[in-house]
């Protein structure tokens, strides 16, 4: 059945993964229409003095009533991130406050409730707590996607799920697909803005749109320092006009308020919620624009263990690697020789060497630098052991093939750092109009 094909639709894969009791499987075939809780759903404290001082988006909607969405039919894309600062959820909130018509949940890779691993989703179903009817977008195109808003009648796309600032990371590129499915259908989206964890500091090369893919759509660069409601309005001016012919009919944005540009996550006093399986912490979002490019190698990047971006390595790697890397002084972080055994992904049950890093200073750290210096001497210190993925997917997380040609001709870390300083700057000029944080 494709994606656009939904007329009839039972619970799929949450059925198979035993997430939903056998009570609540009972008539869960998707139905359009108003949703009305089938489940005792809390109402939320909205307090202003939680969250540290800042409010996110959904908060802010929320303590004026959700006004915003008043007179729509309202479809919101959202997952496990997207929380009141008390950790009411934004569906659960909507739904028990009572006076929004919502029709439709959207869910994006992991799944609108978080179940499903790197890769998977969740199926369509409805809610079993809340009765609202969840779509499946992860893997769809617009035109699939434009076609569930029609099924439900949403004329209003709610986004609201919290990125972790880099360019690879899927849950942007689901927004944008979501807008540009908007566009098509000729209806409103809003973004219920969030801080972006890793501050307004935007570093790396920009993606080449000949190595356009799911991990990065449009020339934006790795670590992007921008909220995802500012780059909704980067995407509406510069991107959807080409492939949609026109932004979407209406663009709003509920801000952040009490956040600045140059706050990191732990300085919002939010409360984290991973984001996907394997970014269990904050900690894990610090270093991920920069140990996610181990996905594009044959070493382990920590997924199946405690850690994962945290830990890196693979069977015969030693000691030497945390010295050698200390040795360079890279600025906020240190390294400690670590042993694994991954319990699933790359060299699943094998005994594994490697380092985990230790962030001393969020504001001094560089994770794109910190990895650049990574893989440069994981591949000088283990040449039997090293190697790019034969997909050379390291291509697609870097935006280009810059990276692997230059590290394979034997440049220097600071080199291929420097190759893309042009760009780089371009791009903080080409975002300035769209900022809305300062």
């Amino acid at each position: 059945m494709s994606r656009g094909d939904r007329g009839s639709i039972g619970t799929t894969s949450l059925a198979r993964r035993g997430f939903l009791t056998a009570a609540a499987l009972a008539g869960s075939a998707i139905a359009v229409g108003p949703a009305s809780a089938t489940a005792s759903v809390p109402r939320p404290q909205t307090s202003s003095r939680q969250g540290g001082g800042v409010r996110v988006g959904a908060q802010v909607s929320a303590e004026a009533g959700w006004r915003e969405l008043a007179g729509h039919r309202v479809g919101i894309l959202t997952n496990p991130t997207g929380v009141l600062p008390e950790l009411t959820h934004v569906v659960d909130a909507v739904v028990a406050d009572g006076s929004v018509d919502l029709v439709a949940a959207f869910g994006p890779e992991h799944g609108f409730r978080g179940t499903a691993q790197a890769g998977g989703s969740e199926g369509d179903y409805t809610d079993p707590r809340t009765g609202v009817p969840v779509y499946d977008i992860y893997g769809s195109t617009a035109d699939e996607i434009a076609a569930m808003y029609r099924q439900a009648g949403v004329d209003l796309v709610v986004f609201d799920i919290a990125d972790v600032g880099a360019r690879f990371y899927t849950y942007i590129w689901a927004m944008y697909t979501a807008m540009h499915a908007a566009a098509i259908a000729d209806i409103g989206f809003l973004v219920l803005d969030r801080p972006n964890p890793l501050g307004g500091a935007s570093a790396g090369p920009q993606l080449d749109p000949a190595f356009s893919s799911g991990v990065g759509r449009k020339p934006i660069v790795a670590q992007h320092g921008m909220t995802v409601g500012e780059l909704a309005r980067l995407f509406d001016a510069e991107f959807l006009p080409e492939d949609a012919g026109r932004g979407v009919a209406e663009l709003q944005i509920v801000q952040t308020q009490g956040w600045e540009r140059s706050q990191l996550f732990g300085a919002t006093g939010l409360p984290w919620v991973p984001p996907s399986p394997n970014v269990p912490t904050a900690d894990t979002a610090h270093v991920y624009p920069g140990t996610c490019l181990f996905e594009g190698t044959v070493f382990s990047e920590g997924r199946g263990t405690t850690r994962p971006f945290e830990t890196i390595g693979a069977p015969g790697v030693d000691w030497r690697w945390a010295e050698r890397l200390n040795e360079a002084a890279l600025p906020g972080v240190r390294f400690r020789e670590t042993y694994f055994v991954p319990s699933f992904g790359k060299h699943e049950g094998a005994d594994c060497g490697g380092v985990q890093l230790h962030v001393t200073s969020t504001a001094d750290f560089e994770p794109l630098r910190t990895g650049l210096w990574m893989l440069a001497t994981a591949r000088e210190l283990y040449p039997e052991q090293w190697g790019w993925r034969p997909d050379h997917f390291i291509d697609l997380l870097a935006g280009s093939d810059r990276l692997r040609t230059m590290l394979d001709a034997g440049a220097s870390p600071q080199e291929i750092n420097d190759s893309w300083t042009p760009e780089l700057e371009a791009f903080r000029v080409r975002r300035e109009p769209y900022l809305l944080y300062r």
